[in-house]
This record gives C-alpha cells, sequence and structure tokens, in this order.
C-alpha cells in the first residue's frame, strides 16, 4: 500500500502547492493587476480582506478539509462548504 515515505512526500507537494497558490494571489495583489496571473477582484473585494479571509480560515484548519474533500473523505456540509469557499479565495 502506501509506505511513510510516499505519504510525507504527498503531504510536502500538497504544502508547496497551496504556498504556491498562495503566493500567486499575493503576488497578483502586490502587482496591481499586472503580469501573466493578474486577475481583477470579484466586486467589493480587495488583497486585503481575502488575505485576512485565508488567514482566518488557516487559524481554523480549513486546509486540512480542503485534503479530506480532495482525498475524497466523508465530510460534513459545512466542511465541504469552507472547502469549496477557501478553494474559490486561492483560485479567483
Amino acid at each position: 500500500m502506501f509506505n511513510s515515505h510516499s505519504v510525507s512526500t504527498a503531504i510536502a507537494i500538497r504544502n508547496l502547492s497551496l504556498v504556491i497558490a498562495f503566493a500567486g494571489l499575493l503576488s497578483g495583489c502586490a502587482n496591481n493587476k499586472s503580469g501573466p496571473y493578474a486577475k481583477a477582484l470579484p466586486s467589493g473585494s480587495t488583497c486585503k480582506s481575502i488575505r485576512q479571509e485565508l488567514r482566518r480560515m488557516d487559524g481554523q484548519g480549513v486546509p486540512s478539509k480542503v485534503e479530506a474533500v480532495n482525498a475524497g473523505k466523508k465530510v460534513s456540509k459545512a466542511s465541504r462548504q469552507q472547502a469549496n469557499r477557501y478553494n474559490q479565495l486561492m483560485n479567483d
């Protein structure tokens, strides 16, 4: 099945991908909509408000809920909604 090395490698890759996605979001904000990854923010959103919401969700352990959803584990409806919101913030 899975050995501890492959599991730790998978976790490291996941963490790296989250860091890269978060860095891309921040660089888009820092560049003020310039560059290859720049997108217009949703109405009423600012870079600061998005960062605040992501930090709050990180503190609540939402990234682990995202991983559970991605792994196909059973999660509550509330956890799935939090995971979807986190992904939306990371991808917008």
